[in-house]
């Protein structure tokens, strides 16, 4: 019987885990680290690139030493069979076809790379291979969005085949892109059908760009079924894709504690500490309906004020800190927040210093919490990223499951010099419904064990 096939997730944002557990997040991609990722009982785990928030040329550079080190893992594991994702934004934000390219160039050759956006539990969907939002119910195509209109990331199409058209600049032309639909997810296993799924998997070759239709997780499960079983007989597959895949590709059943009863997580019934970085609307309207809690207090970092003033940084920190320990000791859970709106800059790359300042800046506050604090909700991908990575200087951590659908509860180590055992929310920014913020912290402010 050949081994398992082992799922190596190539993150670009630490919030693709979001839907699977009891799996390892790795920040470092050392050798012997990744060789530890790949050493863990659990069937996948993930590297926490976070390029999405680099320049092109920088996120190449990451991914190709991450790919080169993970060479070297595999070979010194002896890891015959593996399936590599590229794990990426459901609204199609992020560097594709850049990664998927050096992932090919340095791993590969593939036969097949897959384009699987569709997140269930963000309302994401692909039918006919148009990829959508459910916005109140209806269906949108994700290219009338906000989203689309990413003054990094943009783009102009929701029909996939012409999405890798645009994004490769013609050099995948929509005619070459092959269509797997939810009607040949549903005869997966037809052995009548003229071609089934299986023996068009091992018909691939040559990095063959292929786009995958998806509307409930079942669909997923046909699909990992068939990519486990090509991979498992000698196929080489790449996916670019959102965390539903994920799921079904692990199969890891339930999580250990459900949500409801995660505050059993805790150090201390001490209030915690909610951080928002991310800008989007949706995240907006969660943060304001949070701040309606009386519970609950705001503190507004000024971006602008950083923006236009870079020397008032530690003043800004120094404010933020103090408010934090008046809230707290008034009994309740302070909420540093980004001030609303996004910044105009002269150019992109000037909008990605700023972000990387902005992001230092709240790193130096996460450092510098209250040490008995009982948890940290994270909102934002990158923010989240950097929570993990720089705030809390983690090498790597285990992901203990969702809190609510779509966002991550991770728990520091016992060991850790400054949060032992602390839970630690990943909560991505386009995540939830309205009242998904103060679902997380009603759900973490329960005595823990109530």
């Amino acid at each position: 019987m050949a081994d398992p096939t082992k799922i190596i997730v190539i993150d670009d944002d630490p919030t693709g885990s979001q839907t699977v557990h009891s799996c390892l997040l790795l920040m470092q991609w050392d050798v012997a680290t990744l060789r530890r990722g790949l050493q863990d009982q659990s069937p996948i785990f993930f590297i926490l690139s976070n390029t999405r928030a680099l320049p092109p040329a920088e996120a190449e550079e990451v991914v190709t030493e991450i790919c080169q080190n993970l060479k070297l893992a595999l070979a010194a594991e002896t890891v015959d069979h593996y399936l590599v994702v590229s794990r990426s934004d459901s609204t199609l934000r992020g560097h594709y076809p850049l990664e998927t390219d050096v992932i090919n160039r340095e791993l590969g050759p593939f036969d097949a790379h897959f384009l699987v956006p569709a997140f269930f539990e963000g309302g994401r969907v692909t039918k006919d291979s148009v990829h959508y939002l459910i916005v109140d119910g209806e269906l949108v195509p994700v290219a009338a969005t906000e989203f689309a209109q990413d003054s990094v990331f943009g783009y102009h199409h929701s029909y996939l085949p012409d999405y890798v058209t645009e994004k490769t600049q013609g050099k995948i032309g929509a005619a070459q892109v092959e269509r797997i639909t939810l009607g040949d997810l549903s005869n997966a296993d037809n052995a009548s059908s003229d071609k089934s799924l299986g023996d068009r998997l091992m018909g691939f070759s040559h990095n063959q760009c292929v786009v995958v239709d998806g509307e409930t997780q079942k669909d997923f499960d046909c699909l990992a079924k068939s990519l486990l079983i090509a991979s498992g007989q000698g196929k080489h597959f790449l996916l670019r894709s959102a965390a539903s895949i994920l799921t079904s590709l692990a199969n890891l059943g339930p999580q250990p504690v459900a949500p409801v009863a995660m505050a059993s997580y805790k150090p201390t019934d001490q209030p915690g500490v909610i951080l928002v970085g991310s800008h989007v609307q949706k995240t907006t309207e969660q943060l304001m309906t949070l701040l309606k809690d009386e519970t609950v207090q705001g503190i507004e970092i000024p971006v602008q004020q950083l923006r236009d003033h870079p020397d008032s940084e530690a003043e800004i920190i120094a404010n933020a800190l103090t408010t934090v320990n008046e809230i707290r000791a008034g009994g309740k859970t302070p909420v540093i927040y980004t001030s609303r709106g996004e910044l105009s800059f002269a150019s992109v790359q000037a909008r990605l210093d700023f972000g990387v300042t902005l992001s230092q800046l709240l790193m130096k506050i996460v450092q510098q919490l209250p040490q008995d604090i009982g948890f940290l909700i994270s909102k934002g991908g990158i923010t989240s990223n950097d929570v993990l990575s720089v705030g809390l200087q983690l090498t790597s951590v285990r992901l203990l499951g969702q809190i609510i659908p779509g966002c991550s509860l991770v728990r520091t180590a016992q060991d850790h010099p400054r949060f032992p055992l602390l839970p630690v929310v990943l909560f991505p920014g386009n995540v939830g419904n309205a009242r998904g913020l103060a679902t997380v912290y009603e759900r973490l402010s329960r005595k823990s064990n109530s």
